[in-house]
C-alpha cells in the first residue's frame, strides 16, 4: 500500500508552498496514465478520515500513492491547503467559510452529513453557571478560530437565550490547549466539538447546549483548485471520495467495532470512542443545492455579526460533478467492494 501519515506543522506546510507532483508528467493519453506516479496529499482533521478508511479498508490498494497530514483544527489545515501542502481537507460549514472568505482557493468536493450533537458549550461539573443567561460577564473560550463551528453554536444559542453577545467575553484558543485548561479549572465555559468535547464529557463536564437543532450538521470535504485543474488529481480525488463514502458507510454498519478501531488508531480512551460514536457518524455524499442555500444562509449570519468581512456566492464553491466523475480519462481506477479491517 502507498501511502503514509506525516503530521504537518503549520511551518512545514509553508516550507512546502508551491509543491507540486513534479514526478507525474502530463500525458496527452490518458488510456496510458500511470497512476503509480501520482501522489495525493490528504489532509485531516484529528485523523478522522485516516481511521475510518483504515478501518474499512477502502483505501487499500490504490493505484495512485497517498500522503495524510494530519491538523488538530481547520485554520492550520487551510494554511496547509493554501501553501500547497495539501489536495484536499475536510472542515466544517463555518471554517470551510472562512477559508473562502480569505481568498484560499479551494472548491466544497463532498458533503459530510451528521447531526450537531457532536459541537457543545461545557461548563466544569461543580461550575455555578447552569444555564446560558448565566454566562452574562462570564469568560467563554470557543474553539478553535474566529468562524469556527463552535463559535457559530455560541452565537445561535445565545441569541435564543435573549443574552447580549457584547455581555459575554469570547477567547480563542486551539481544542488541544483548551481541554488542558478546562480540566484544569481555567476555564468558565468552553464552545468545543468532537473528540475533544467527548474527553471533556467523560472527565464530567456538564453540556450547557448541544448543537443539534442549531448546527447544520454539515460538514464538507474541499480540494485545492490546483488539485482540482490536473486532470490526474481530479480523477484520483473522485475515486478518493467514492471510497470515503463506503468507509462512513462501513462505519454506521459497525459502530461498536469501529469504536474500539477509533480508540486504538487514536491512542484514545474506549470510553471516549464509543461517547464519540454515540454522537453517530457522519455518511458522505454529492454536495446537493440544500447544502449550498444552508451553507449560504451560514455565512449571511457571519456577515451580519462582522466575524466575516464580506460576503461570498456559496454557489461559486461547490463542485457538484466530481463525485460522478468515472469516464474513460479515469480508467485504472476501480473502488474495492469487499471491505474489511485493516489489523487494528
Amino acid at each position: 500500500m502507498r501511502w503514509r501519515y506525516r503530521y504537518l506543522t503549520l511551518a512545514l506546510c509553508t516550507a512546502l508552498a508551491g509543491c507540486s507532483d513534479t514526478d507525474t508528467p502530463a500525458k496527452t493519453n490518458t488510456q496510458q496514465r500511470d497512476w503509480s506516479q501520482l501522489t495525493l496529499r490528504l489532509g485531516d482533521q484529528s485523523k478522522i478520515l485516516f481511521t475510518v478508511a483504515e478501518a474499512a479498508g477502502t483505501l487499500k490498494d490504490t493505484p495512485y500513492r497517498i500522503e495524510w497530514a494530519n491538523f488538530q483544527g481547520a485554520a492550520p489545515l487551510f494554511e496547509a491547503l493554501r501553501a500547497g501542502a495539501v489536495d484536499l481537507a475536510p472542515a466544517g460549514d463555518t471554517p470551510v467559510l472562512a477559508a473562502a472568505t480569505g481568498a484560499t482557493p479551494l472548491k466544497i468536493i463532498a458533503s459530510r452529513s451528521g447531526t450537531g450533537r457532536s459541537i457543545a458549550i461545557l461548563v466544569p461539573e461543580n461550575s455555578p453557571i447552569h444555564s446560558l443567561k448565566d454566562l452574562e460577564g462570564r469568560n467563554v473560550v470557543v474553539s478553535s478560530a474566529r468562524g469556527s463551528i463552535a463559535q457559530y453554536l455560541l452565537i445561535r444559542a445565545l441569541a435564543q437565550a435573549g443574552v447580549d453577545e457584547q455581555k459575554v467575553n469570547v477567547g480563542f484558543v486551539l481544542p488541544t490547549d483548551a481541554l488542558a485548561a478546562f480540566n484544569a479549572g481555567q476555564i468558565e465555559a468552553w464552545a468545543t466539538f468532537g473528540i475533544y468535547q467527548a474527553f471533556a464529557e467523560e472527565a464530567g463536564a456538564r453540556v450547557l447546549i448541544h448543537g443539534e437543532g442549531i448546527n447544520s450538521g454539515l460538514g464538507f470535504i474541499t480540494a485545492a483548485d490546483s488539485a482540482l485543474a490536473d486532470p490526474s488529481k481530479r480523477c484520483a480525488l473522485s475515486d478518493v471520495l467514492v471510497r470515503l463514502s463506503q468507509a462512513f458507510d462501513w462505519a454506521q454498519k459497525h459502530p461498536e467495532e469501529y469504536a474500539q478501531i477509533f480508540a486504538t488508531a487514536n491512542s484514545v480512551p474506549l470510553n471516549v470512542s464509543k461517547r464519540l460514536r454515540s454522537w453517530g457518524d457522519e455518511i458522505v455524499r454529492p454536495v446537493t443545492d440544500q447544502d449550498v442555500q444552508t451553507l449560504q444562509d451560514v455565512d449571511d449570519l457571519f456577515v451580519a455579526k462582522g466575524i466575516f468581512p464580506h460576503a461570498i456566492n456559496t454557489q461559486l464553491l461547490a463542485d457538484k460533478n466530481i463525485f460522478s466523475e468515472q469516464g474513460p480519462e479515469c480508467s485504472g481506477l476501480t473502488q474495492p467492494t469487499n471491505l474489511s479491517t485493516t489489523g487494528y
